[in-house]
């Protein structure tokens, strides 16, 4: 069986691959995205496939793949990078990696929406430009997590392990919004199941976790922002689709919200000449929600492991139901 992996991956998943003898693996070795016409011409006649979320698996990558395509694993818990109708219509198996990146992610996000409330790359780089002149009673002054209330869309995996975190800090209130009310969940944290412009009214600070599906797409717009407080932080460490990005730019600059942290964006990479990125109060990091060495090691484990599963026909460690 031949298998063609889209990037490097950490050493833990490629050592499984090779270990395991079932498969001769072609590689691209780099840690720069394959162009999509080198994709196209590897990809023909392999059983297996394993991917990034960079990687645009769709209708042409798919036929260029031909018949022989079993299985898909993506290194990955989201897999809106995929053509799941078209993926499903030919009977391949998707395998992906949920859970194992959960804390990785939810510490990043107290980490992004804290730098964002607190201003602390802002602050920073007062230090490096000489701007510290004296001690000042409102200078850098920011917005804290004790007594506020703190709205979740999309209380999830990683939006449970989000308030499980922030809880000790303080929070007075959280509301959630999704499809429907998760009261197990909710009740660990005293969590509201609202409307979406109930939570947009009345948070202090704003987290997405939601996946992105074509109901979220585009959900945090003009609308949504200007429902926000003039003092709320806004996080997002979802999908970067899941915001206008050009409203979102609109609120900040005209004071309807007062600040945003971003770890995901449309596109990635953002250009540097992204007018968001000119913001002091928009705060955007590049994608690195999983970034840990262990977490990073466990998703390609993860992923090899669900690769080879289907490859021989077996139950998946973490298989996408479709």
């Amino acid at each position: 069986m031949k298998v063609f992996v889209t990037r490097r991956i950490p050493p833990e998943g490629e050592a499984v691959l090779a270990q395991a003898g079932v498969c001769s693996i072609q590689q691209w070795d780099s840690d720069e995205p394959i162009p999509q016409s080198e994709l196209l011409a590897r990809v023909a006649g392999k059983d297996g496939l394993l991917c990034l979320l960079s990687d645009r698996i769709d209708k042409e990558v798919l036929d260029a793949a031909g018949p022989t395509l079993k299985v898909i694993s993506t290194l990955s818990v989201g897999y809106d990078h995929l053509a799941i109708d078209e993926i499903k219509k030919r009977g391949i198996r998707v395998g992906y990696t949920p859970d194992v990146l959960t804390d990785a992610t939810a510490e990043l996000t107290v980490a992004l929406l804290l730098a964002t409330a607190r201003r602390l790359p802002e602050s920073v780089e007062e230090v490096k430009n000489g701007g510290w002149t004296t001690w000042k009673p409102l200078w850098m002054c920011g917005y804290g997590l004790s007594g506020s209330t703190v709205g979740i869309i999309g209380l999830g995996r990683i939006g449970q392990a989000i308030a499980r975190r922030l809880k000790p800090f303080g929070v007075k209130r959280f509301l959630y919004t999704g499809h429907h009310p998760k009261p197990e969940a909710g009740a660990e944290f005293g969590a509201e199941f609202v409307p979406l412009a109930t939570l947009a009214e009345e948070s202090d600070f704003i987290i997405v976790t939601c996946s992105l599906t074509p109901d979220t797409q585009g959900m945090c717009n003009r609308d949504f922002f200007r429902k926000m407080k003039k003092t709320a932080v806004f996080i997002n460490s979802s999908r970067g689709a899941v915001v206008n990005q050009e409203d979102l730019y609109d609120a900040l600059v005209k004071g309807h919200i007062a600040a945003a942290g971003l770890d995901v964006t449309s596109p990635e990479p953002l250009p540097p000449a992204h007018p968001l990125l000119s913001l002091k109060n928009c705060v955007i990091l590049p994608h690195i929600g999983s970034a840990t060495y262990a977490t990073r090691n466990t998703m390609s484990v993860l992923a090899a492991n669900n690769l080879l599963a289907g490859l021989k026909g077996e139950s998946m460690p973490s298989e996408l139901s479709l």
